[in-house]
């Protein structure tokens, strides 16, 4: 049977048609993506049990706005945005129950922050603020051309290979690394775009968004990393 991928979902207000509702929503690109890997995505809504991670193969934690700097002990910044403490809530106890599970993980920026605040790391709240100039989200709902330096023996560079342009649009990045996160990769201004947890089948958080330009070989590296695990049982 194909793997079963959990993709995290957020509500936002909804309309298709003549109906407008709040929904439970997931960017197609996310979708298409981990179907595309030969994997079977379902969609986890923000709501319910994060005992469902004990039926899932593995774990994608999508983007999205900002998590709230309670998580981390700072208060916000006056650019922090679009905090949702129940989404944070909801997706730190799948990334707790992933984590005492092994379960592969593949974290994309929202989630690669998650991730890092999960582990008990810190965020940039505003990385202009820190590298004086807007080049990794150039505005609201745009991306921008980055590149990416992978760090040699890393899940990315081995992924990925030592050098890479990416698609971003983040604002915030990590700060200080979470416990037993190691930096995988970073821009060449010096931010963390990607971080890895060491020991693990695969458990990888990166800054960038595969899903925009459809590169798929991370999730790639996800499915074979369920599939190794299987073949070894």
């Amino acid at each position: 049977m194909a793997p079963l991928v959990g993709l995290t979902t957020y509500y936002q207000e909804t309309a298709w048609g003549p109906w407008a509702r709040r929904a439970a929503a997931v960017p197609a690109t996310y979708v298409e993506l981990v179907a595309s890997s030969g994997a079977h995505p379902v969609l986890l809504p923000p709501a319910g049990s994060a005992e469902v991670v004990g039926r899932l193969d593995a774990l994608v934690l999508i983007g999205g706005g900002d998590v709230d700097p309670a998580a981390y002990g700072r208060p916000a910044h006056p650019a922090t945005s679009g905090v949702d403490p129940a989404r944070d809530a909801w997706e730190l106890a799948l990334l707790a129950a992933a984590l005492d599970a092994d379960l592969p993980l593949l974290a994309v920026c929202r989630g690669h922050q998650l991730l890092n605040v999960a582990l008990g790391g810190t965020l940039v709240q505003h990385l202009p603020d820190v590298v004086g100039h807007d080049g990794h989200q150039p505005g609201p709902g745009r991306f921008a051309p980055v590149e990416v330096v992978a760090e040699p023996g890393s899940r990315v560079a081995e992924a990925l290979g030592p050098r890479l342009t990416v698609a971003c649009s983040h604002h915030q990045a990590v700060d200080t690394l979470g416990e037993g996160l190691a930096v995988s990769a970073r821009s060449t201004d010096g931010v963390i775009e990607a971080v890895e947890l060491t020991g693990r089948r695969f458990a990888v958080g990166v800054q960038w968004h595969p899903e925009e330009t459809g590169d798929r070989r991370l999730v790639d590296a996800l499915v074979e990393a369920v599939r190794s695990a299987a073949a070894g049982r």
